[in-house]
């Protein structure tokens, strides 16, 4: 029964995780209608930014808290530099995100090479529930995780931001004609989308290490994640989260890594053949 426990809270915090990271991915994709494939970069940056603050001998919560704001901050100048010219074509904007990320991913491999860096856990030790012990830090995640979805949603619909936004998703030329600037609703919902990867980056740096790479890993399962939850909606993308975090983190129980991330693709593959609109398809929050 422990045992079960502690799998079922392994299982439950890592797809907290996915669900962090593919927030972003899927508020980007759903407001703006593009992938944004340097979203793993983004990721790796927040968690370069707390490895950094730590290395430096800052107390580690302060990188963590300056992570999604620099990461937003660089999103909203790559957008307004770069993404924004190639909206009229969406296949364009992807390829410039990928290139961009690109090139961030090599930017931080030539600074911190081959080495795999840590950070320490910020809350140490464990929850004791009994005979069961789940780690502090993971259990951290999992309510912080909670706090942003609930803070995005609120967001998106109790704010005058959020309804900006959802007007501009509706219909661009009519939200222009009304008076909103849809360049910088555009340039905020990026850089806030790229936030919440830096957000990402920075809480889990203490659970996987700090390589070139980690980004990457994650970018494919949240681009899984929310082609199965639906883009277009605030909901789809976390559900899709939901899904594919639980089947990632669930089958290397009972088979192979390499075998559980085959299945998983290919589920997600058979699923979206028969349902090509995701699990909640539609606009809005």
């Amino acid at each position: 029964m422990a045992n079960a426990f502690v799998a079922a809270f392994e299982i439950l915090s890592f797809g907290a995780i996915i669900v962090l990271i593919v927030l972003g991915l899927g508020i980007i994709a759903s407001m703006m209608g593009i992938f944004n494939f340097a979203q793993g970069e983004f990721v790796l940056l927040g968690a370069y930014v707390t490895y950094l603050a730590y290395a430096k001998g800052l107390p580690i919560w302060a990188g963590m808290v300056a992570a999604p704001f620099l990461v937003g901050g660089l999103g909203f100048v790559l957008e307004a530099l770069i993404i924004r010219r190639f909206y009229a074509a969406p296949i364009v904007a992807m390829l410039g995100t990928y290139a961009l990320g690109l090139i961030i991913r090599e930017s931080v491999r030539g600074l911190i090479g081959g080495f795999y860096l840590t950070v320490p856990e910020p809350i140490g030790g464990s929850i004791d529930i009994g005979a069961m012990h789940i780690s502090a830090w993971r259990f951290t995640i999992i309510v912080i995780t909670l706090l942003v979805m609930g803070g995005c949603y609120l967001l998106l619909s109790r704010t005058s931001f959020g309804l900006r936004v959802r007007a501009t998703l509706e219909n661009p030329s009519l939200a222009r004609a009304s008076g909103i600037s849809t360049p910088l609703i555009y340039g905020a919902t990026f850089a806030f989308g790229a936030a919440l990867a830096g957000l990402a980056g920075a809480l889990i740096v203490p659970v996987f290490s700090l390589f070139a790479d980690l980004g990457l890993r994650f970018l494919i399962q949240g681009f899984v994640a929310v082609m199965v939850g639906g883009v277009g909606s605030f909901i789809g993308p976390v559900a899709g989260a939901g899904v594919i975090g639980t089947l990632s983190a669930a089958l290397p129980w009972v088979m192979a890594p390499v075998v559980a991330d085959v299945l998983v693709f290919v589920l997600a593959i058979v699923f979206i053949k028969f349902r090509p609109q995701g699990l909640i398809a539609g606009k809005g929050v």
